[in-house]
């Protein structure tokens, strides 16, 4: 693995600027086709992803939170709209009465299921299908890589620059 290094060359900033640039752009054209194909939102859809993706469509709602890298209050209301809308339940863990899970529900599971091909369609036209198998897995290597540096830090915890 690379070591981190002081990068302040034209280089660097074009890549972060232009990653910054692409990735809001993904995500905005996503978002805009997801919900105009589905009703959708893209932070929804992403929550009931990540519950179907887990063992009994539930997760404790720390764990969803840090998955979908939204804050627990933010997720609280996320949940309390899917439940409205009858795609999640909240429940109290059976381990920990304390703590409250989120889980899918049949209704959601249809609506997933729904979206889905309109999702993986969006994201086949603006950027899969752009790639080799190679970027592809330099991608999925590279985004992995920020989750796993990004998810446990707290936003304000950059380092200050240099002078």
């Amino acid at each position: 693995m690379a070591t981190p290094t002081a990068r302040s060359d034209p280089t660097a900033e074009h890549a972060m600027r232009a990653f910054l640039t692409a990735a809001r752009l993904l995500s905005e054209q996503l978002g805009q086709e997801l919900r105009r194909e589905s009703g959708m939102l893209q932070i929804h859809y992403e929550v009931l992803a990540h519950l179907a993706d887990s063992p009994g469509n539930r997760l404790r709602m720390t764990e969803l939170a840090h998955r979908t890298g939204v804050s627990a209050s933010r997720l609280s209301h996320l949940v309390d709209r899917l439940d409205q809308r009858g795609w999640v339940s909240r429940l109290p863990d059976p381990a920990d009465r304390r703590v409250h899970l989120a889980r899918l529900n049949d209704t959601g599971r249809k609506a997933l299921a729904e979206a889905a091909p309109w999702h993986a369609a969006c994201a086949r036209s603006r950027l899969l299908d752009h790639l080799s198998d190679e970027q592809l897995g330099h991608l999925k290597e590279i985004s992995e890589l920020l989750l796993d540096r990004l998810a446990d830090r707290p936003p304000l915890a950059a380092p200050r620059p240099a002078e």
